[in-house]
């Protein structure tokens, strides 16, 4: 055997150590405290908004057997034209490529409601923490080091806790990684290849490590099996409702004005206060160069892929948190402490649960109320309202989900049309006259549309943006629309209500209040996004308002994840005291 090759045989994964007797109660305990801590840590409250919409698609499909095609929740996706040739196709794979999953989901949700739907996620989550715990252990022959590198996975996934088919590629990515590493039952990639191109578009990225590991695989005896398995899964794959275009869509993706607006299509950043993700790319890339002879082919490869598509968009940036502590625990081997520290490790994890559990944190396996337009789809629906809605794209999910076919939205996370989503920005900012206005384009698309109902929260919260449309329906000249509801989650306009309705007389004034009212109930169950408090402080203090300003000023101060001068500098010179404390 020649060198080359004899380097690349004995770098293949070998069976771990077994543990001594003595200490394999502290080991099994270790993993059991850690599975239970795991899957606690992912079991947070149903927060997303989009999983509403998938919850409903998946109710549509059983019950109409037949994929949702044409949209049947939407009803502006039909009236516009497409805006360039590939969108016709990119709207079907959008409508489709979550089929499988979405009829799951639905399933589960008859099964065991809410509850069945959280603890499916946290398995999902933990086990792409264990299987990359697993391998971390395989690598290094250290079960801790497994433990850790479980951990490290889950630094990062904790960011991924919500309800979506996307789940299914995050832990069938890991899936394939460990049926290629420990090379055994190669025949199962082939089904498993066929289920997850069903259950959601990502089932490309098993492409990519399939490529990995056939062209790492060079100098192994293996390799004409592992090419022929390689082929017929990706093979097997193209029998979905979009065959292979996951190509051309995700090309379609990146030209697509709509997506560029969608925060999980942006790249991560890599810049100011270090965090999981850059941590574990930047650890992973110098260990590797560091030990670059002796790292196998199809790790560079990985590495590559993985890193690549990270830093394309903030949505794969879970690829990392999976192969950088394996790869770390594979070619990182610093000189431990002699002394015997795995008694520590169950009382840590024990601390952990414990800590979990008395703040509500773990298993929390219900609705997350608070982001939810619960209210305002009630009223739609006692009042049975049927009329043409506008709605704000992340309360879409929801009212489809609560309203139809009785009512069906404007917009919704499921994005399908550019010439839809450019009039629905217009709308919602006004941008070519004034923003508070009923004036220009914005009253001319509300006509065109026919919308007689506005039914929206009234900030965005990431950039912390107020929604000007709010403030222009609520202006008392613009007799037509009546603000008829009013809670913390959102405001239902109508325009000329029926004799009867009950309204509100002094609708900017409730609408300014809601303002506040709203930001603040976010920031209290989202403590880490409280721009809404600092946009919501400008206006106040550049409209005179010193008060309320200063209020919004305070909430934003105690919750703001890292230092504003500017900021604090408004603050010590409206109120000259000490700094709201965090």
């Amino acid at each position: 055997m020649s060198g080359a090759r004899a380097a690349h045989s004995t770098n293949r994964v070998q069976p771990p150590e077994p543990v001594s007797s003595a200490s394999n109660w502290i080991l099994y305990t270790s993993l059991a405290l850690a599975a239970i801590c795991l899957f606690g840590l992912f079991s947070s409250e149903i927060a997303d908004t989009d999983f509403w919409w998938h919850l409903r698609t998946g109710q549509f499909m059983v019950e109409r057997h037949s994929l949702p095609v044409p949209d049947p929740f939407s009803y502006t996706t039909a009236l516009r034209k497409p805006a360039y040739p590939a969108e016709e196709q990119i709207r079907h794979f959008n409508l489709t490529h979550e089929w499988l999953s979405q009829v799951l989901m639905y399933f589960l949700y008859l099964t065991g409601g809410f509850p069945a739907i959280d603890l499916f996620r946290s398995g999902m989550l933990a086990a792409v923490c264990g299987l990359s715990g697993f391998l971390a252990w395989r690598l290094s022959g250290n079960a801790y080091v497994g433990i850790a590198a479980a951990f490290a996975t889950a630094w990062l996934a904790v960011e991924f806790r919500a309800d979506r088919p996307t789940l299914v590629t995050f832990l069938f990515v890991p899936l394939f990684v460990t049926i290629l590493e420990v090379r055994r039952a190669l025949w199962v990639l082939v089904p498993l290849s066929l289920l997850w191109a069903n259950c959601h578009g990502g089932f490309f990225m098993g492409w990519v490590v399939l490529l990995a590991y056939c062209a790492g695989a060079v100098f192994e005896k293996d390799r004409l099996q592992l090419w022929l398995f390689a082929l017929c899964s990706i093979a097997t794959s193209g029998l979905n409702p979009n065959g292979f275009g996951v190509v051309s869509t995700l090309l379609g993706y990146r030209r697509s004005q709509m997506q560029s607006n969608l925060i999980e299509w942006h790249p991560p950043y890599l810049w100011g206060p270090p965090y999981a993700f850059d941590i574990l790319l930047y650890a992973s890339a110098v260990v590797l160069i560091l030990n670059w002879r002796k790292v196998r082919l199809a790790h560079w490869f990985l590495y590559a892929a993985f890193a690549g598509a990270s830093l394309l968009a903030f949505r794969n940036i879970l690829l990392i948190a999976f192969l950088a502590p394996v790869l770390i625990a594979a070619y990182f081997r610093p000189r431990l402490p002699t002394f015997d520290f795995a008694w520590a490790v169950p009382l840590v994890l024990l601390i952990a649960i414990a800590v979990g559990m008395g703040r509500g944190a773990f298993f929390q396996l219900h609705v997350a109320g608070w982001n939810i337009p619960a209210g305002a789809a009630g009223y739609l629906a006692s009042n049975h309202v049927t009329a043409p809605m506008f709605n704000t794209y992340e309360e879409g999910g929801y009212l489809i989900w609560k309203l139809w076919p009785q009512e069906r939205v404007f917009t919704d996370g499921r994005a399908l049309s550019e010439a839809v989503n450019s009039d629905y920005r217009e709308i919602l900012y006004n941008k070519d006259s004034a923003v508070d206005q009923m004036t220009g384009p914005r009253a001319e698309l509300l006509d065109q549309y026919g919308v007689q109902v506005v039914a929206m929260n009234t900030l965005e919260y990431v950039s912390g943006a107020v929604y000007p449309l709010a403030l222009a329906l609520g202006r008392p000249e613009n007799a037509d629309w009546q603000l008829v509801f009013d809670d913390a989650q959102a405001l239902v306009f109508l325009r000329r209500p029926p004799a009867g309705t009950l309204v509100y007389p002094d609708k900017l004034q409730r609408v300014l209040q809601h303002l506040d009212t709203e930001c603040a109930a976010y920031i209290e169950h989202s403590p880490g996004t409280p721009m809404c408090a600092r946009t919501l402080a400008d206006y106040w203090l550049r409209n005179g308002l010193k008060d309320r300003g200063r209020e919004m000023l305070r909430l934003y101060l105690a919750h703001a994840p890292e230092r504003d001068q500017e900021a604090e500098r408004v603050w010590r010179q409206i109120d000259g005291g000490l700094l709201p404390q965090r």
